[in-house]
C-alpha cells in the first residue's frame, strides 16, 4: 500500500514570516500601544522632551508628538499605522497629534482587556463606532461659537497651543503676533494657514521676535555695489535669465580676427546693457529673479542703484507676488510698470552668523505675512517654530468652523461620563465596548495630572466629581493641583482638534483589531520588491 499520509502544501515564499489569530492582534495591539507610551510623557504643558539623534548626528530636542514619530523612523507596520494619524492630524489642524496618538494606544489597551474577555473584534468595532458617534456628538453640544471679532478668544488659543513648549517664556507676545498675522491674512471668511510663514534668526531673544508685513527671503543681493536699503520699493518678479540667451542646440562660434572678437563682446554688452534699461525703465527698484543673473548684468543693475536676488524660489516669487502686489513675468520684454509690485521698505540684514537675508517689509496690501522667530541656538529657535506653527493652526482651525471648547482634560472627562451613561441604554456586548471607549477618553486628564507629578487618582475623582455637577468646563490645573473653570482661565482649544483626534483614534484602533493575519516577506523578497 501506497503512503497516504498528507503532505504539507506550501502557498507562500519561502522566508516568509506569518503570525495569525490571537498571536497577530496582540503583536499589533502591543506595537500601538509602544508608540502611544512613547509620547505620553510630552502630554500638556508639563510634558517631558525628547531628544533624538539621527544618524548623521543632527540633534531634535522636542515635545511635539509628529516631530518626534517622523523622526524616531519606525517600522512596525501597525506603529506605521499610528504615525500616518498623527500626520493626518498635523496636516488636518497643526496641533493635538499627542492627543491622537494616546487615545489610539489606549482604545487598543481597553480593546485588550476585551479580547481577553472572549468578545469577538468586531463587536469591540462595532462599540468603538457608536461610541465615538455619540463623543463627537456630545463635544458638538458643549462647544462655544468664535469668530474673528473675539480676540480675547482668540489670543488664548494661541497661548494654550503654546503652553509647555520652548515658546511659553513669550506666550503672550507670540500669541499677539500670531493673532496679528491671521486678521493681517484673513481674506473674506477664508484663511490659508499656510500664507502666514514662520522665518527663523539666529540672535537676540524670544522676545525680540516681530511680525513683518511682507516676506523673508534667504538670499542676499548680487553685487556688493547694489544699495543695502530701498525705501519705497517698486519690485519686478522676474522667471527668465538676465543674461544673453544661449542657443537652442550646440553651436561653436569661430572668430579669427580680433577686432571681430571685440565687437562680439561688445555686442554682448549692449544685449544685456539693453535688458537691464528695459527693467529700469519700468521704474523698478528692486529685482528678484528666479533664474541668474549675468556677471555684466550684476554691474549694470548695481550702477542703476537697483537690487537685485537671484536664484529666487518659485514659492517665494509666488509669496512675493501675493504679499507686493507684483506680477511674475516670464520674458523681460514683457516688463511694464503695471507688472510692478510695492513695498515700504526693502533691505538687507546681516545674522548673527554673517550671512544675509533680504526683508520685505511694509507690503500695506500684503496676503502674504512672516513671523521672524529669534532666539539663541537653533535648537530653541525650531522648538518655538514648532509651537507658533501649532498657534497658527489651532486659530485657523478654530476660525473654520467657528466653534470652540475648554482644554485641561475637562472635555475628554465630559465625554466619558455621558457614554456611561449611554452604555448602560445598550443591551449587546457593544455595551462593554461602549465603557472600554469612555475609560479610554480618561487616559487624557490622566496623563495630565502624572506630568505635572500630581497623584492621577485624586485628580481624576475631583474631576469626575465637577462634571457630575454639571460643571462642563472643569479641567485640571497643572501648575496648582487643583480643578479650575478652564473657560475662565483662558485654556481654550478648537473643536475640531478634539473632533479628528477622536475619529483618528478610533478609525486606526479598529483597523489594528481587525487584523488577524499578518504576512511578513523576508529579506530577499523585500529586496527583490525594492528593484522592480
Amino acid at each position: 500500500m501506497g503512503d497516504k499520509s498528507i503532505q504539507p502544501v506550501f502557498i507562500l515564499p519561502e522566508n516568509t514570516r506569518r503570525e495569525s489569530g490571537k498571536s497577530a492582534q496582540r503583536l499589533n495591539i502591543a506595537a500601538g500601544k509602544l508608540v502611544g507610551e512613547t509620547v505620553r510623557t510630552t502630554l500638556g504643558p508639563k510634558g517631558m522632551d525628547k531628544m533624538i539623534v539621527d544618524a548623521s548626528g543632527d540633534v531634535i530636542v522636542t515635545n511635539d508628538g509628529v516631530t518626534i514619530l517622523k523622526e524616531m523612523g519606525i517600522e512596525h507596520p501597525a506603529a506605521k499605522m499610528i504615525v500616518e494619524i498623527a500626520k493626518t492630524q498635523e496636516s488636518e489642524i497643526g496641533d493635538g497629534t499627542t492627543t491622537a496618538v494616546v487615545l489610539a494606544g489606549e482604545l487598543l489597551k481597553r480593546a485588550e482587556e476585551l479580547l481577553d474577555q472572549e468578545i469577538h473584534p468586531t463587536v469591540i468595532a462595532r462599540g468603538y463606532r457608536l461610541a465615538a458617534e455619540k463623543a463627537l456628538e456630545f463635544l458638538e453640544q458643549i462647544a462655544v461659537k468664535v469668530t474673528v471679532e473675539n480676540k480675547d478668544i482668540l489670543h488664548s488659543i494661541a497661548e494654550t497651543a503654546m503652553t509647555g513648549k520652548g515658546a511659553e517664556s513669550a506666550k503672550k507676545l507670540l500669541s499677539e503676533l500670531t493673532v496679528k498675522a491671521i486678521l493681517k491674512v484673513k481674506n473674506a471668511n477664508k484663511i490659508d494657514r499656510y500664507s502666514i510663514r514662520i522665518e527663523k534668526q539666529v540672535g537676540g531673544s524670544v522676545e525680540d521676535s516681530e511680525l513683518i508685513e511682507g516676506l523673508v527671503i534667504d538670499k542676499e543681493k548680487v553685487h556688493s555695489q547694489m544699495p543695502d536699503r530701498i525705501e519705497n520699493a517698486r519690485i519686478a518678479l522676474i522667471n527668465a535669465p538676465l543674461e544673453v540667451k544661449s542657443t537652442e542646440m550646440d553651436a561653436k562660434i569661430q572668430i579669427s580676427d580680433p577686432e571681430r572678437l571685440q565687437s562680439f563682446l561688445d555686442m554682448e554688452e549692449a544685449m544685456i546693457k539693453k535688458i537691464v534699461t528695459k527693467i529700469s525703465g519700468t521704474g523698478a527698484n528692486v529685482v528678484f529673479c528666479q533664474k541668474g543673473i549675468d556677471d555684466m548684468a550684476q554691474h549694470f543693475l548695481a550702477k542703476k542703484g537697483i537690487y537685485a536676488c537671484r536664484r529666487v524660489s518659485k514659492s517665494n516669487l509666488e509669496d512675493l507676488s501675493k504679499a507686493t502686489g507684483a506680477k511674475i513675468v516670464m520674458n523681460v520684454d514683457d516688463l511694464s510698470e503695471n507688472d510692478l509690485g510695492t513695498a515700504g521698505i526693502v533691505e538687507q540684514v546681516k545674522t548673527a552668523e554673517d550671512e544675509a537675508m533680504t526683508f520685505v517689509r511694509e507690503c500695506n496690501k500684503a496676503k502674504t505675512v512672516t513671523i521672524l522667530v529669534r532666539g539663541g541656538s537653533d535648537h530653541v529657535i525650531d522648538e518655538i517654530k514648532r509651537a507658533l506653527e501649532d498657534a497658527v493652526g489651532d486659530i485657523v482651525a478654530a476660525l473654520k468652523n467657528n466653534k470652540v471648547v475648554a482644554g485641561a482634560g475637562g472635555p475628554e472627562m465630559d465625554i466619558a461620563q455621558k457614554l456611561l451613561v449611554y452604555a448602560d441604554s445598550l443591551s449587546g456586548r457593544e455595551q462593554l465596548a461602549v465603557r472600554a471607549f469612555a475609560q479610554s477618553m480618561e487616559v487624557i486628564p490622566r496623563t495630565l495630572a502624572e506630568n505635572a507629578g500630581l497623584d492621577p487618582i485624586d485628580m481624576l475623582a475631583e474631576l469626575r466629581n465637577a462634571h457630575s455637577k454639571k460643571e462642563v468646563n472643569a479641567g485640571i490645573n497643572v501648575f496648582s493641583g487643583k480643578i479650575m473653570d478652564a473657560w475662565k482661565e483662558g485654556v481654550i482649544e478648537p473643536l475640531s482638534i478634539k473632533t479628528q483626534a477622536i475619529s483618528s483614534a478610533t478609525e486606526v484602533a479598529i483597523m489594528i483589531l481587525r487584523i488577524d493575519d499578518v504576512i511578513l516577506a523576508g529579506p530577499e523578497i523585500q529586496s527583490q520588491s525594492k528593484t522592480i
